[in-house]
Parts: C-alpha cells; sequence; structure tokens
C-alpha cells in the first residue's frame, strides 16, 4: 500500500521598497525580486517608469505592484505599508529610501521645502515603521536609506538635507532594540555620492564629490542595491541597530 506526502512550498517573501520607481530604490527592488523576493514600490508622479520596474521585477518570475503614494502626506506612509502587506499576503522586508534633498543656506530655505523635506525624510519614515512593526513577519527586515552626509560636514547648503537625514540614526538604533525580541533587525545604509537622476555623476556638483572619495569615482544605484539587499537577507540576521556606509571612502 502506498502512500502520497503532500508538500506545501513556503510563501515567497514580500518586500515594499519606498521610492522605488528610479535610482537606488529602483535597483533595490529590482535585486530583491533577483533574490525570490515579492516586491511592491511606492512612487509619487511617474506611473511610466514605476510601471517599467514592475515588469522588469515580473521579468524575474516574481510578483511586483506599484502604489502611488506621495511620503509627505501624514496618512499616506503607514497606510502604504499596510497596503503592500495586505496586497502580496504578507510583509518581511520593509526599505526606506523614498526621500528627497532641498539645498539652500537655511536663512533663505522656504517653510514650505522645510516642512515637505521633514515630511518626507523623517515622519514618512517613522510612521512607515510604525505601520511596519505592526504587519512584518518575525524575523524581518527594516533597512532605511539615508546619507553619508550625516556622517561628515557637508556643503554649505546642505544643513536641512543632512538634519533630515542624521534624524533617521536615532530612529534605527531603538528600533533594533524594540523590535529585536522578534528577530526582526533594523539597520541604515549610508550612501555617499551616488549617480541617480537626482545627483548625476556628470552634474554641476559632481567633480567636488568625485575628488572627495578614495576611489575617485561615484557609486551606483546597484552598489548600494546589493548591500540592502544583504542586509535583507536571512544571512544578515545577526546585523542590527547599526549604520553601513558606502561611500568609496567619502568618510576615509
Amino acid at each position: 500500500m502506498s502512500s502520497t506526502i503532500s508538500i506545501t512550498a513556503p510563501a515567497p517573501r514580500a518586500a515594499l521598497v519606498t521610492g522605488g520607481s528610479r535610482g537606488i530604490g529602483a535597483a533595490v527592488a529590482l535585486r530583491l525580486a533577483e533574490a525570490g523576493v515579492d516586491v511592491a514600490i511606492t512612487y509619487v508622479r511617474d506611473e511610466e517608469a514605476a510601471r517599467a520596474v514592475v515588469a522588469k521585477i515580473e521579468g524575474t518570475g516574481r510578483r511586483g505592484v506599484a502604489l502611488r503614494v506621495d511620503a509627505a502626506d501624514a496618512r499616506a506612509a503607514g497606510r502604504a505599508v499596510h497596503e503592500a502587506a495586505d496586497v502580496l499576503g504578507r510583509l518581511d522586508v520593509l526599505v526606506n529610501n523614498a526621500g528627497i534633498g532641498v539645498l539652500g543656506p537655511i536663512a533663505e530655505l522656504p517653510d514650505a521645502e522645510v516642512e515637505r523635506v521633514l515630511s518626507v525624510n523623517v515622519r514618512a519614515v517613522l510612521l512607515a515603521c510604525r505601520a511596519a512593526a505592526d504587519r512584518l513577519a518575525d524575523g524581518g527586515r527594516i533597512v532605511s536609506v539615508g546619507s553619508a552626509l550625516s556622517r561628515y560636514v557637508g556643503g554649505p547648503g546642505s544643513t536641512l538635507y543632512g538634519m533630515s537625514k542624521s534624524a533617521l540614526v536615532g530612529l534605527t538604533k531603538p528600533l533594533a532594540r524594540e523590535l529585536g525580541p522578534r528577530g526582526i533587525t533594523v539597520n541604515l545604509v549610508q550612501p555617499g555620492p551616488v549617480d541617480t537622476d537626482l545627483n548625476p555623476a556628470g552634474g554641476p556638483l559632481a567633480e567636488g564629490q568625485r575628488a572627495a572619495t578614495a576611489l575617485g569615482r561615484f557609486g551606483t544605484a546597484e552598489e548600494v542595491a546589493s548591500l540592502v539587499a544583504y542586509l535583507a537577507s536571512a544571512e544578515a540576521g545577526f546585523i542590527t541597530g547599526t549604520e553601513i556606509v558606502v561611500d568609496g571612502g567619502h568618510a576615509a
């Protein structure tokens, strides 16, 4: 008499990458998909770019979802986490990548710009983490993308942006302690000059940034994405509450 044993494959892991329609976020989303993760991304305006990223995700055989979310909206950041978890059926990884940079002398910064930078770079990250604490599976991962400007003196005009990214250090460390008993890790990646639409390697401010690195070049979005993907993996389960710099030796 024979019997049949049925083995159910575990559900794929699922991730939300905020600001995933371009640059570092798009590279992270694709790298996670290549590692076998279903991925939801958020975007604000460029629906065509978001659809292109989803197509690349689905080209790996994984599920891709694009959610239109304005991180400056206090109600939207947390809602996006819950929506991603509902659509994908679970949530294992949150990558807080969405961010904006406004440069200028502090005395000349308009109130509206100050409000938007702090809303997107600080408040939205906190609210996404709050929602993720409710929805993440045990053993989950939170990775935030900061800036190496929070580790060394930035140039004149970078006060607002540097301050907003520095706040992520204060979020990461205590949150790692709070979520550690559930096996959830919380880490912060601090990129240096990376060639993106927002900071192109051929832009007017590029030469000084390039010269300040030990490697004499800009990094790529894919190089940052590889680090984020590692921190989101099972292999990085003993790394938490820390900052990891990927800046080409800018702060060396």
